[in-house]
């Protein structure tokens, strides 16, 4: 959901005027689609009429940035206390046509900014800030709680991020021979074994040997490598604590 500010607008804004404090509304919805300062801010006054950008969707993301300009040039001082790099503006009452949707509300989340197919992993340019009208309970606070896992399923564009969402990129295939390390009070072990199943670092899985067939549970440590003991221990935390920042 991208739109262009439309470059008309500054044209049909004028010269600065003396700021008059406005305030985002609550709810920013337009019922036409084509958004105004109206449709975003309380008592925009003679500014109300200004365009801003044009809803050819359910909703539209405008650059806070951008608009803080726009409302600048027609004599509005949005001081946009709250920080927000993305307003979206949604299909209001009265809507109709390709435009129209249900209300939202204004809930600042992480969304994703591209589909992101199942096991790519989410890199910093694929979030970003937009509203919403509510957020599931995991939904992170930090782009570095989801910046560098992988997808566990295809992920749509404009979808609210959760940190269900992701996990450890996958680094051990099933059936994939690995190296199986047990390190503790100065006694180092290692053994050849194959995975029974695929995961990412700090995931458990169970490993077989070959020669005796038993299966071990062993956490992974890296591409083609995993540990017992005290060092398994250790990843499963820090795989905890990255789950819950």
């Amino acid at each position: 959901m991208k739109a262009l500010l439309i470059a008309a607008a500054l044209a049909l804004a004028g010269p600065a005027l003396a700021g008059q404090v406005v305030t985002l509304r609550a709810d920013t919805a337009d019922a036409d689609g084509i958004v105004t300062l109206g449709d975003l801010f309380e008592d925009a006054g003679p500014a109300a009429r200004v365009p801003v950008a044009r809803r050819t969707a359910e909703s539209v993301a405008l650059s806070a940035a951008a608009v803080q300009a726009l409302a600048r040039r027609a004599g509005l001082d949005w001081a946009n206390a709250e920080g927000l790099k993305t307003i979206v503006v949604h299909a209001g009452a009265g809507a109709s046509g390709a435009a129209a949707g249900p209300a939202r509300g204004n809930i600042e989340v992480l969304t994703y900014a591209r589909d992101i197919p199942a096991g790519d992993v989410v890199g910093p340019t694929d979030i970003v800030w937009a509203k919403a009208a509510a957020a599931p309970r995991d939904a992170p606070h930090d782009p570095d709680a989801v910046i560098g896992l992988a997808a566990r399923r295809p992920l749509r564009a404009g979808a609210v991020v959760a940190a269900h969402d992701v996990a450890a990129p996958i680094v051990i295939k099933a059936g994939e021979m690995i190296s199986v390390t047990y390190d503790a009070e100065g006694i180092s072990l290692s053994l050849q074994g194959k995975a029974l199943s695929a995961a990412g670092v700090g995931e458990t899985l169970n490993v077989e040997n070959p020669a005796s067939k038993k299966i071990i549970q062993a956490v992974v440590s890296g591409p083609g490598e995993a540990a017992v003991g005290p060092a398994a221990e250790q990843l499963k935390t820090g795989a905890t604590r990255l789950a819950l920042r």
